[in-house]
């Protein structure tokens, strides 16, 4: 059988590890060639110094029955990204999906700090790696994309509208960069929607990413065991799946009433029907407050 995305384009920027790699093997095994950029490769580490490469995701969605190509890019440099995006076009002539999952932010944040005492040079820098990156990459990729039809911008972020607006995030950059992003799905959507097409924000839950596993000191294999670190850590999530929230979305033909929204993997899963790799399908935002914030103890039924 054809596969869902067969013939579609995606570029998923922000593709080393965490949620990136995850929604670019998805789209992969859904059948999409899929361009995965980042900054680091087998020959040059980013900052973050990690081990993880652009083209080990992209082996990884050929792997998945796609097609990744992997395309070293500082989504800073407008002069790369513009260069990027012409290179889709000429070696595809289309672009119908585009994920912009930039982020590098985690060893910029200070929690619980003012933003007086935070590091302004830390905090500035977080700015422009999370937001400036996500313009610059829409600047460059959207007068591609809005020539596809029923074409689809995901902006990643973490929290949804709703969740964001009612809690503080520990972090004025940090929950500025998370509401921004919502509010600039939201602003693409009114911009792209004559073009037919459909522009959301999603968010995962709590993501067990390749630098969340090693806090708990555990692996995708065992990571039940992190509930000895904390209990509630039985609520996470693999990569995976929300990119099979990217991959449904994509697939939809009617994904256009979702335009404008701010999303989660969770709510997706139990619109859509997808499961995460152990068959499960966690709900993390409404297990968030009705069980952590509610002071009860961890327990996942009705929630995965």
């Amino acid at each position: 059988m054809m596969k869902p995305l067969h013939g579609k384009v995606a570029l998923v920027a922000g593709a080393t590890r965490g949620a990136g790699r995850g929604i670019a093997i998805e789209l992969g095994a859904a059948g999409a060639t899929v361009y995965v950029t980042g900054r680091t490769t087998r020959t040059q580490r980013s900052e973050y110094n990690r081990a993880e490469t652009i083209e080990d995701t992209a082996d990884l969605v050929t792997a998945a029955g796609g097609q990744g190509i992997a395309v070293q890019v500082d989504h800073l440099v407008p002069e790369q990204v513009e260069a990027l995006v012409k290179r889709i076009e000429q070696e595809q002539g289309h672009l119908d999906i585009l994920v912009n999952d930039i982020w590098g932010g985690e060893n910029l944040v200070e929690w619980n700090v003012p933003v007086w005492e935070h590091s302004l040079e830390k905090g500035l820098r977080m700015l422009r790696l999370a937001l400036d990156t996500h313009l610059i990459t829409s600047h460059y990729a959207l007068s591609l994309l809005i020539k596809s039809n029923n074409a689809l911008i995901v902006e990643m972020t973490d929290g949804t509208a709703e969740y964001n607006q009612q809690h503080y995030r520990l972090s004025m950059y940090y929950d500025l960069v998370k509401n921004s992003i919502n509010r600039m799905a939201w602003a693409l959507s009114e911009e792209v929607k004559k073009h037919g097409c459909t522009a959301v924000s999603l968010t995962p839950g709590w993501l067990r990413s390749e630098m969340m596993l090693e806090i708990f000191k555990v692996t995708e294999e065992n990571w039940q065991d992190g509930a000895a670190t904390d209990p509630h850590f039985i609520i996470s999530e693999s990569p995976r799946f929300v990119g099979r929230a990217v991959a449904a979305l994509a697939g939809d033909p009617d994904a256009a009433r979702w335009n404008g929204q701010s999303l989660s993997s969770g709510q997706l899963a139990q619109v859509y029907g997808f499961t995460d790799i152990d068959g499960s399908r966690p709900n993390c935002f409404p297990y968030l407050v009705e069980v952590i914030e509610a002071g009860k103890p961890a327990d996942v039924s009705g929630y995965r």
